[in-house]
């Protein structure tokens, strides 16, 4: 379940208390994933700028202190909007402090506007996935054993020491957003467990490029989970749920997560349950 709506009945004073029951009731219904966005102004499609928005790994945290089971990660980091080592270490916290829970969704980022209005640095994208890469490698050093010096072409750590260490075993979980087929899924076949893609006619075409992607690093296409998401609004029925999740199914993806856009989220978190036991006997 993916919280992207957050413009809750209460306003602010009821963030908390809702994204607290929301969680709990999902997790009790069967929901396996809590994710968030990583953005600091609500984007189009949700709302205009002015509409809440939470720091997600102070949102993750919260609700890792909520739950008990679910994977909690955001869907999906601007690799621009923090330092990689400091990244890597909020991943770590969050991991040690939700016993093994936590996971790494990362993106090169493209909201300019939220980005220039809050003074966040935004170079031009070839830059951005330059610095995703070496991100991406530096967390995966601080997630290992070798604590030695990173030398990238954009950043520099001295010592990549990361104590503690993750709970996650051999490490936290990596996705990567995004459907590029000339950099995005050449990452993802070299770095990631799993894309996050548009569940859309070009799927197939998607895992096609990144089979090729696969085959030329050597890793088996099967090992990638896919991973797509889709909208719930409060006029969907569950039939139309179900008919969007097994088109899904059928393009070939094995995890969706849902996004509701309801003033009350327990209402939807209601709808996802009714579907839970007939999706999971797929």
């Amino acid at each position: 379940m993916h919280l992207a709506f957050l413009s809750y009945e209460g306003g602010t004073a009821a963030l908390a208390p809702t994204l607290a029951a929301t969680a709990r009731a999902a997790e009790d219904a069967g929901v396996a994933r809590l994710t968030v966005m990583d953005h600091v102004w609500q984007i189009g499609g949700f709302g205009p700028p002015e509409e809440p928005m939470l720091e997600a790994y102070t949102a993750l945290g919260f609700l890792a202190a909520h739950t008990s089971r679910v994977l909690l990660h955001t869907l999906v980091t601007g690799v621009v909007y923090r330092a990689p080592g400091l990244l890597a270490k909020q991943i770590s916290t969050l991991d040690a402090l939700s016993g093994g829970r936590a996971g790494l969704g990362i993106g090169a980022a493209w909201n300019e506007e939220e980005s220039r209005g809050l003074g966040l640095d935004f170079p031009p994208i070839a830059e951005r996935f330059e610095r995703l890469e070496e991100a991406l490698q530096i967390c995966l050093q601080m997630w290992s054993d070798d604590d030695g010096p990173y030398e990238g072409r954009h950043y520099q750590l001295a010592r990549t020491l990361n104590s503690p260490q993750n709970l996650s075993r051999p490490r936290p979980y990596i996705l990567i957003g995004g459907g590029g087929e000339k950099k995005t899924l050449r990452l993802v076949a070299q770095y990631a467990d799993a894309c996050n893609l548009a569940i859309g006619d070009d799927a197939p075409h998607k895992f096609d490029v990144l089979k090729r992607h696969c085959d030329d690093v050597g890793r088996d296409f099967a090992t990638v989970e896919k991973t797509a998401s889709t909208r719930l609004t409060p006029e969907t029925s569950r039939d139309e749920l179900l008919a969007n999740l097994d088109r899904a199914r059928e393009l070939g993806f094995s995890v969706v997560y849902v996004t509701p856009t309801y003033t009350d989220p327990l209402a939807a978190v209601d709808l996802i349950a009714s579907v839970v036991d007939e999706v999971a006997a797929y």
